[in-house]
């Protein structure tokens, strides 16, 4: 009876950072339908950061199959608003509203949802057969996004750019190749270079860009 009364879902630190971040993926999206591209693509960077890391808060803790099982589902939830729909709708609304930007939008979010919805298939399966976390990706992590974007915006803002980046990380999010995941050296380059990316877009925006 208490099962039925208790709210629906998990509430504890190891899901906070992964809650953080869907949020600031809605605030970016927000942001882009009033045409607020520079504090969207920053939304995109900090809930990147937040991915970063929740996997290394929820290890922490010990958890029941239930709450692995509904970490999965989360996470990839949310990385389809961040790191899908989000740069999506940035290129349509960065093109006018073309068609061409709403093809190219179209075609990636469909690439991020496919690859999530077949990740969190397969780490299921793994999960039952093996301990720990994966040590490699297979294709470009979705996540990836949150640092290339954001390049690609400090260095240009030339929409075609934008729509050739897109549909080619949309592809290489489905070639099955193998792909090793950072360890804390690596993880503390990436940490660097979107620190780096963060300093010259707030930069950019307090100087009007």
């Amino acid at each position: 009876m208490n099962e039925e009364k208790k709210i629906l879902g998990y509430y504890d630190y190891t899901v906070i950072l992964t809650y953080i971040g869907m949020i600031c993926g809605v605030i970016g999206i927000s942001n882009i339908m009033c045409g607020k591209f520079s504090v969207a693509i920053f939304c995109l960077m900090i809930a990147g950061v937040c991915d970063m890391f929740d996997g290394m808060v929820a290890s922490t803790k010990e958890r029941t199959d239930s709450e692995k099982k509904f970490g999965i589902q989360i996470d990839s939830l949310s990385d389809l608003i961040c790191f899908g729909v989000l740069p999506g709708l940035f290129v349509y609304e960065f093109s006018g509203g073309s068609y061409l930007g709403m093809g190219v939008a179209a075609f990636y979010v469909l690439c991020a949802l496919i690859r999530l919805a077949y990740f969190n298939v397969s780490e299921e399966e793994r999960q039952k057969t093996e301990g720990g976390t994966r040590k490699y990706y297979q294709g470009l992590p979705v996540t990836s996004v949150a640092l290339l974007l954001p390049a690609a915006y400090i260095f240009t803002h030339n929409i075609y750019i934008y729509i050739s980046l897109i549909p080619l990380m949309g592809i290489l999010f489905l070639i099955p190749f193998k792909l090793r995941k950072p360890k804390t050296f690596g993880k503390a380059i990436l940490g660097i270079l979107g620190i780096a990316e963060l300093f010259v877009l707030i930069i950019g925006v307090i100087g009007g860009v």
